[in-house]
């Protein structure tokens, strides 16, 4: 019998976690917030429909004759549907940052909806620098810098005459300000990428530019089949024009 208490309990309240759920929602400085409700809304003849700010402040209210009332601090800044309860805020700032609920006062408040609104600013420009390269005729290795204005990231990376490899896999942290700095390599580029929830800036490599095996021996036969393969095609042409040439004389002589 205990245990079926036990576990009544914790249904019971694992429906009123679930029925309080808050949705997160990062948001660029200087974009929109749109904020849905989850539930109908439906006003009775002493009920007031509203959205609030760490449920101190009111956004706007609605009325059961469909008037609305914006606080005045918003005014320019809100849209409100009346047909389906949403809420859009324009060109938000920090200071738009809070708990907003979508809420039916009444006798008995009833949330419709809860969002935990931050807002971020764009993440800053990213550099990736090459700092050493080390080639040989079969193995090639190269030290990196990922940068921002307030963090970087170092990596080595080595490749052989087929294939590349970071040592220590990606590697990545999180700046002073909450963003995520990497630097990782995918399909032959080294990615160095700064990013947050709501933007992204990268800087790429060409490995393979930057790490050439061609060099000392290999090289050199490269350049010699190349200067084999012109000099007999200029051979051949310059035959050529002096056979022609000298068909041509001999028809005159006859």
């Amino acid at each position: 019998m205990m245990f079926i208490f036990v576990m009544l309990g914790l249904l019971l309240c694992k429906e009123l976690a679930g029925s309080s759920a808050v949705t997160t929602v990062f948001v660029q400085k200087g974009k929109d917030l749109h904020l849905d409700v989850n539930k109908p809304v439906v006003l009775g003849e002493r009920t007031v429909f509203r959205w609030a700010v760490n449920d101190v402040k009111n956004v706007v209210r609605l009325f059961l004759d469909n008037d609305t009332s914006i606080n005045p601090s918003y005014k320019g800044r809100v849209e409100f549907s009346v047909q389906n309860h949403s809420l859009l805020l324009k060109n938000v700032q920090h200071s738009d940052s809070g708990d907003y609920t979508a809420v039916i006062t009444g006798d008995k408040n009833q949330h419709v909806a809860e969002y935990k609104v931050i807002i971020q600013d764009p993440v800053s420009p990213v550099q990736l620098s090459v700092n050493s390269v080390s080639n040989s005729t079969e193995s090639c290795s190269l030290t990196v810098t990922c940068s921002t204005e307030d963090s970087l990231i170092s990596s080595t990376f080595r490749c052989d005459t087929k294939t590349c490899n970071q040592e220590g896999g990606e590697q990545s942290e999180v700046t002073t300000s909450g963003s995520s700095l990497r630097v990782y390599l995918f399909n032959d580029f080294i990615i160095c990428n700064h990013s947050n929830q709501v933007s992204w800036t990268r800087d790429t490599k060409d490995i393979w530019h930057r790490c050439s095996l061609t060099t000392g021996s290999q090289s050199i036969s490269l350049c010699l089949v190349k200067t084999v393969v012109f000099s007999v095609g200029l051979i051949i042409m310059v035959s050529a024009v002096i056979s022609v040439h000298l068909m041509e004389r001999l028809k005159k002589q006859e």
